[in-house]
């Protein structure tokens, strides 16, 4: 099956907003508001998985270069 093309997190977040702003002013007919607000819900999940994505590599980084650090103790007087 072929992978769909990932999406760039922030064009995919404006795109969001501006469809939030098109939808909040209440000019679209029906039809083209149901239409936005299923891309809307497509962009939320895709943006999703993104950040899920970037968290998962934090974490792996983290658990790959966990080393403690040292600091000194200093008692004060």
């Amino acid at each position: 099956m072929a992978r769909k093309k990932k999406i760039e997190f922030e064009p995919a977040l404006q795109e969001l907003e501006s469809l939030v702003q098109r939808l909040e002013q209440g000019d679209l007919s029906l039809e083209a508001s149901l239409t936005s607000f299923e891309q809307g819900v497509t962009l939320i999940k895709e943006c999703q998985a993104t950040l899920n994505e970037a968290e998962q590599r934090v974490q792996q980084v983290l658990e790959q270069h966990q080393q403690p650090v040292k600091t000194p103790f200093h008692e004060e007087e």
